[in-house]
């Protein structure tokens, strides 16, 4: 399923690394980035994920929550998270299912891995409302996180 822009964000609960439930429909009242990354400890992922820690102000600024969301194990994703020293919550999605409702998981990574999510970035809105969509077929690439940026600066 694909996400338009000005629908509603599909709701879903994830555990992150604390295997806390997050709940996308209670951070209503705040806007919300969720990056889908396709696995922990691989190149372009940690350097996608450690320029958000390094911006992560930025984020704050614009009263943003960020989510990364992969479908690695709550354990290998604290362990991810441990180690690069991530300022933002790991949401695992191992069941694979709201990378499949967010329309970003592959049929087929790197050709022979089934169900790791696509490279992806949404802004969902105070009131739950999606007003950025951005999935990626490359896994080399990176979401455009000038645009994102531009989207929660348009919010506020």
């Amino acid at each position: 399923m694909k996400i338009e822009i000005g629908t509603i964000a599909p709701d879903f609960t994830l555990p992150d690394t604390e295997k806390n439930k997050v709940k996308l429909s209670e951070q209503k009242g705040s806007n919300v980035v969720l990056v889908f990354f396709p696995l922990a400890f691989t190149s372009v992922c940690t350097a996608e994920l450690c320029s958000i820690r390094d911006s992560i102000g930025q984020y704050n600024s614009a009263n943003a929550k960020v989510y990364g969301i992969s479908v690695d194990s709550p354990q290998t994703l604290a362990k991810f998270k441990e180690e690069q020293r991530l300022n933002f919550p790991l949401l695992s999605d191992f069941n694979k299912e709201v990378s499949a409702q967010y329309g970003c998981i592959y049929d087929a990574f790197i050709g022979w891995m089934k169900g790791v999510s696509k490279r992806s970035a949404f802004v969902i809105d105070k009131y739950g409302v999606v007003q950025y969509a951005e999935v990626l077929e490359n896994a080399g690439e990176v979401p455009d996180f000038e645009a994102i940026n531009k989207t929660l600066a348009g919010l506020n």
